[in-house]
């Protein structure tokens, strides 16, 4: 199993309500996920759905996975940071790994409603590419492009 530790960081409750539909999103860059938060939060408000951002932290295997290369402040307070922008409340869920592409089926629940923002490229990119493997492995996706 590549998962190590699963943090939940929940920034202080702006509304409290109970969603029957909870949408994803994954982390991928500041700019990405920034612009993934509010297409998710335009939904969530239609919706009446919760937010969940998904950050995924590998861990190269020279280092203990509860020792991240980057310290897990300061990937808190950076995801914090952008989670807090949301107008829609926001559960952040930190997770250390060591391969993300195994974790992260692993995290999403069967037929998700995922949003990931990335650049706007005519070539494949691996935000985009992150996207088609989910779609292919039965969840719904959202793409958000950036410039």
């Amino acid at each position: 199993m590549s998962l190590a530790m699963e943090k939940t960081i929940v920034p202080a409750p702006r509304q409290s309500r109970e969603a029957a539909l909870s949408i994803t999103v994954v982390f991928t860059s500041a700019r990405g996920t920034s612009a993934a938060l509010k297409s998710a939060a335009a939904l969530a408000d239609t919706l009446s759905a919760s937010i969940s951002l998904v950050v995924l932290q590998v861990v190269p295997y020279p280092l203990p996975l509860a020792s991240p290369p980057v310290l897990l402040d300061f990937s808190e307070s950076q995801v914090r940071a952008i989670a807090e922008e949301s107008p829609v409340e926001t559960t952040v869920l930190l997770y250390l790994c060591r391969d993300a592409q195994v974790t992260l089926p692993m995290v999403l629940k069967p037929r998700s409603l995922v949003v990931i923002g990335g650049r706007k490229r005519w070539w494949p990119n691996p935000e985009r590419s992150l996207a088609r493997r989910l779609r292919r492995a039965g969840h719904d996706v959202i793409f958000t492009e950036t410039e």
